[in-house]
């Protein structure tokens, strides 16, 4: 098992940064796969990021060039440093976990935390 805590949201300005983090309670090491969703009003959770164990990084077409995933494995915390934001990404951010044993696999989540772009 791992408990997830996001923080670092906020309400920012289109064309500002904001970082996320995501503190896991475990040696991120350990996790499988770690990564960053987002749900907006009205819409379907979106993957946003997520890195592999093993160090590959997807993210989803709409941030390419804008987010950048990472992780500091001393403090067992993986961020999103978010760029150049719009008015469209706002939605609440969660961060994901996901761990398999034995071929099972089991996905946690953060509380999320709400991102609001708007002038």
């Amino acid at each position: 098992q791992v408990q997830l805590v996001e923080s670092g949201g906020g309400l920012v300005q289109p064309g500002g940064s904001l970082r996320l983090s995501c503190a896991a309670s475990r040696s991120i090491e350990s996790i499988n796969s770690m990564g960053w969703y987002r749900q907006a009003p009205g819409k379907q959770r979106e993957l946003v990021a997520v890195q592999v164990s093993g160090g590959n990084i997807n993210y989803a077409d709409s941030v390419k060039g804008r987010f950048t995933i990472s992780s500091d494995n001393a403090k067992n915390t993986m961020y999103l440093q978010m760029d150049s934001l719009k008015p469209e990404d706002t939605a609440v951010y969660y961060c994901n976990a996901r761990i398999i044993r034995s071929g099972f696999s089991r996905d946690y989540w953060g509380q999320g935390t709400q991102v609001s772009v708007s002038s």
